[in-house]
């Protein structure tokens, strides 16, 4: 079988299951190869009622001593029935699933398998799996791959097709040099493939992953120490001088920029006016003031006569910076000609956009990835900014700076990363760090608590609505199904819709939703017409919300801190206190301690260390950090002893073979060459 094939000549894979993969960027055989399980369940023996404790993931066999009576509250479904062994009985709650009143039988006995809760005194348990004892026999002690999934396809599909592979032995051949693989004790690349997905133990995982982790690290680093050195040698074709303008706008501004802000803004403004092409990342907390500072670059541009030109990830937000700027320019008097440009305008505004672009009638454009259009053509780009790149691929950033001829590029990040790795990642790259949080900040209040909380949570934040304010939750998935013991936005919803009053208004959102469902969404929270938005790590990167003042996490404890940090930046933004509500289903000590850090202090770098400190190398279970690069499988902080050899072998080699021309580097020439390899740069994070 080759890898090259497309996905539809596997068995059970017709055109519409085919295209239902292809959501999930699985075209090709070796496409389903490098769709990773992002995590894996272990099945253990089935303990008794009694030896239940909350929160802990765990199953019981027992029989159903009642049968399963429905009820509906608004459009949610509640199914209950009780289950007993010899030790004691615990109540059983489903959720839109009222089949359960035909096909489970009074009498009978069944492994349920979840985590336990707490209601008053009594422990229940919320959405288990459902099991029959002989089922569960055969999965005991196995580690079963769990995948990343969309509408219509199942995990079961997905393993089916993996498997259907594998007995078709590819020959898979290996990239990495040989003596690569001896220095550092890795694995082949095809048993690597295997062990991925198909563990027999955790050891055989480790070594599995480890191998493809330092792939794509090693991988990232051979592109872009070679990138690096190409750009060391641009000469900078837009020097520009200082002018009144920038002066005039600081002295105009009702606040006086904090330390750190006036260090990195000198540090830019030497860079413009320096002999060669700026390439700067800034990274800042949330509310540190970074896209100030990104004006200020713009302004410089523009008073020499250039175009700038600045990049959001969504449109909410490009809206938002496009609101705040053109305000800006009015009130102060500055010489900036705005101009908004995104995909879901009309023809008809598009066209009149590129005009005023082409001619330089706008001087300045804001936008998303519709500025990097084909039809888009600037008459004397000069700068781009990015805006929490780390949505962006690589090809997307160049092909922004492409408009132009040896731009200059800004990239702001709020991904707070430790400088030991920053070292590392960043190269040769120039990082700006505001690391200084303006004097009228209120810091938020937090707390970290098991699930026993929630109670009184929803009590909290009732009392916020009331006094006119806005909640978010965070959920870790986004439906039922894509792991158990974990709550997702579908039904967290419907749950919240059954607690909370009918005129609060509630509304999740995810990153499986169109774009044009998820702006509408966030415009609507934006606006105030939405109590509660139950939501995924999409809204790491979201839109200002001062009026949102609680943030509640479930699941806390499968989150990097790194993450938790960020994502707690959507509130604390307006005059008033903001609180953030951590809830963990893990009682551990470690755990404990670790979300605790969030406790101790809201200074992004610390936390960032602090992750990295606390979380070992063996922690596989957890959910990504999603907000930091584009790697399939590699975590920076779980990962950092890999990166550090990753980054090592990758300067040996280059060191040795600069242009990879010996006959034992051909393999890895084309792998670097090929679509296979993810462009991520960590330039544009």
């Amino acid at each position: 079988m080759r890898l090259e094939a497309s996905i539809d000549t596997l068995k059970g894979i017709g055109e519409k299951t085919a295209m239902l993969l292809h959501k999930l960027n699985i075209f090709t055989v070796g496409d389903m190869l490098r769709h990773y399980p992002f995590s894996y369940d272990s099945f253990q023996k089935a303990v008794t009622v009694s030896e239940l404790k909350e929160g802990e993931l765990c199953a019981f066999q027992a029989k159903l001593i009642s049968r399963v009576s429905v009820r509906h509250v608004k459009n949610l479904s509640i199914s209950t029935v009780k289950a007993a062994d010899m030790t004691g009985e615990i109540g059983l709650t489903f959720f839109n699933m009222p089949y359960l009143q035909k096909t489970l039988k009074p009498g009978t006995f069944y492994v349920f398998r979840g985590r336990p809760v707490r209601k008053g005194k009594q422990l229940r348990m919320e959405h288990p799996a459902i099991y029959k004892p002989e089922e569960y026999e055969k999965l005991l002690h196995a580690l079963q791959p769990r995948y990343p999934l969309t509408a219509g396809v199942t995990n079961k599909l997905i393993t089916k097709a993996a498997r259907q592979i594998f007995a078709d032995a590819p020959v898979i051949e290996d990239f990495l040099p040989e003596h690569i693989r001896e220095d550092y004790q890795l694995c082949g690349y095809q048993e690597a493939l295997h062990g991925i997905h198909f563990p027999a133990n955790e050891t055989m995982l480790m070594s599995s992953r480890n191998r493809i982790v330092f792939d794509e690290f090693f991988l990232f680093f051979l592109n872009l120490r070679r990138n690096c050195e190409e750009n060391d040698k641009l000469k900078n074709r837009y020097i520009m001088f200082e002018t009144a303008d920038t002066v005039r706008f600081l002295e105009k501004l009702p606040y006086e920029l904090t330390n750190a802000q006036k260090k990195v803004w000198e540090e830019i403004r030497c860079d413009l006016q320096g002999e060669h092409v700026m390439n700067r990342l800034v990274q800042g907390d949330v509310g540190s003031g970074k896209t100030i500072i990104a004006v200020l670059a713009l302004l410089m541009t523009v008073a020499n006569g250039y175009q700038g030109a600045m990049m959001a990830p969504t449109e909410v937000l490009a809206e938002q910076h496009f609101d705040s700027i053109q305000n800006m320019t009015v009130r102060y008097g500055l010489p900036l000609r705005p101009i908004l440009l995104t995909g879901s305008m009309s023809a008809k505004q598009k066209r009149e956009a590129y005009e005023k672009i082409r001619s330089g009638e706008a001087n300045l454009i804001l936008g998303t990835h519709a500025l990097i259009q084909e039809k888009v053509i600037y008459k004397n780009l000069a700068l781009v900014v990015t805006d929490e790149q780390q949505r962006f691929g690589v090809r997307q950033r160049e092909a922004l700076a492409g408009k132009g001829k040896d731009v200059h590029v800004l990239v702001m990040s709020a991904t707070p990363i430790p400088r030991t790795l920053a070292i590392i990642l960043y190269g040769d790259l120039q990082v700006s760090i505001i690391d200084e949080l303006p004097a009228d900040r209120l810091p938020i209040k937090n707390c970290v608590v098991g699930t026993g909380y929630r109670e009184k949570a929803y009590h909290f934040m009732q009392s916020e609505i009331e006094k006119g304010h806005q909640i978010y939750v965070i959920c870790p998935m986004v439906e039922e199904g894509e792991m158990e013991g974990l709550e997702n936005v579908v039904d967290y919803s419907g749950k919240l819709r059954a607690v909370f009053p009918e005129n609060v208004q509630i509304a999740y959102l995810h990153g499986k939703m169109k774009p044009a469902e998820k702006n509408r969404i966030m415009t609507s929270f934006g606006q105030g017409n939405i109590d509660i938005l139950v939501s995924t790590t999409v809204i790491e990167v979201g839109i200002n919300v001062p009026n949102a003042t609680v943030m509640m996490v479930e699941n806390a404890e499968r989150f990097g801190l790194a993450q938790l940090h960020q994502l707690r930046g959507r509130v604390g933004r307006g005059k008033d206190q903001s609180y953030c509500i951590f809830i963990s289903t893990s009682e551990s000590e470690e755990t404990m301690e670790r979300l605790k850090v969030l406790n101790q202090s809201n200074d992004g770098f610390f936390i960032a260390g602090e992750d990295l400190r606390l979380r070992g190398p063996g922690e596989l279970f957890g959910i990504r950090q999603s907000g930091i690069l584009a790697f399939r499988l590699g975590d920076i902080y779980q990962d950092a002893s890999v990166l550090k050899q990753a980054s090592e072998a990758a300067e040996r080699l280059l060191a040795e073979d600069p242009g990879l021309e010996d006959a034992e580097h051909e393999l890895l020439r084309k792998w670097l060459a090929s679509e296979q390899v993810d462009q991520v740069d960590f330039r544009s994070i």
